[in-house]
């Protein structure tokens, strides 16, 4: 018989690390459900994080699950979660191996998946030429040649924050613009080019890209990309389960990290557009004390 966990977490990354490690210290029962497979496992560094500014991503989360695993209470299983229910005295978790499990409460720290668009090169490239934000990497790509791929009022949003980075700056819109007149206006008064050829591809040289190829086999010299592609949330239990999505496609949830389904709580960038290991880290934390609380009230 499958044993019943006081807290199952679904996403053993950073977040739902930090939330096992709160946890375990609470001397709760958890089991943390986990691929293996991080979103960021390509990124060369991670930055922004206090003590481990430059580490990899994996060499962080090596660390992270050693120290989890030391609280004997938590217990670690590789393997996806595929669907999951509500029962009367919590909720249940299937995998894909067939396995059942059973937990009080659940924490989804899942993250997103990222929709590229088809660009050749741009995966390869994405993670550690190809950027989404600046604030992890765009030290790293300050005063360089930089494009930004986008159009209307997002890709004018991106260009002017990367301007702090580097004046060396390109719009790419990939294709007939569609910014207002005032914002190509205010991007010409500071000599931004606005480029509207379709783009075919990247050249890179082992995901570091060197040149924006165009349709019309025409070539255009980078040093850094960034783009915002759209997303959707990497697993479709939590809303399979009626768990609610804001406008922007995360997960909803309150002061507290839960979501609209009382019992079911998320982490991490499944719930934020701030996608830094700091973010994650605090967040799962949070939640994992939140919950800690809460299973003392409901139990006292």
């Amino acid at each position: 018989m499958n044993k019943f966990y006081d807290v199952i977490i679904v996403g053993g990354s950073y977040s739902g690390l930090a939330a096992a490690m709160a946890l375990g210290r609470a001397l709760r029962t958890v089991l943390v459900i986990d691929s293996g497979i991080p979103c960021n496992q390509q990124t060369p560094h991670s930055h922004n994080f206090l003590t481990r500014d430059g580490s990899t991503p994996r060499e962080i989360a090596l660390i992270a699950k050693g120290q989890v695993q030391q609280y004997d209470t938590v217990t670690f299983l590789n393997d996806i979660a595929v669907n999951g229910n509500k029962i009367e005295n919590g909720f249940e978790i299937h995998t894909v191996s067939t396995k059942t499990f059973f937990g009080v409460k659940l924490i989804f720290a899942t993250g997103v998946r990222d929709l590229l668009p088809d660009i050749k090169g741009l995966s390869e490239c994405w993670g550690k030429s190809a950027l989404h934000c600046p604030y992890c990497h765009g030290y790293e790509m300050k005063n360089k040649r930089t494009g930004i791929i986008g159009s209307g009022e997002r890709g004018f949003e991106l260009v002017r924050l990367i301007s702090n980075w580097t004046e060396y700056l390109t719009l790419f819109t990939n294709g007939k613009s569609n910014m207002a007149s005032e914002e190509k206006l205010q991007l010409q008064n500071r000599h931004i080019r606005i480029v509207e050829s379709a783009i075919e591809g990247l050249e890179h040289a082992e995901g570091f890209v060197q040149n924006i190829v165009f349709q019309d086999q025409s070539k255009e010299p980078v040093e850094a990309i960034y783009i915002r592609p759209p997303f959707e949330q990497h697993s479709l239990i939590p809303e399979m389960m009626g768990c609610e999505l804001t406008e922007d496609g995360y997960l909803k949830i309150d002061a507290g990290s839960e979501t609209s389904v009382n019992g079911i709580y998320a982490v991490g960038d499944a719930v934020s557009r701030i996608r830094t290991v700091a973010n994650a880290v605090a967040m799962g934390t949070a939640a994992g004390m939140a919950i800690g609380r809460h299973l003392v009230l409901e139990q006292f």
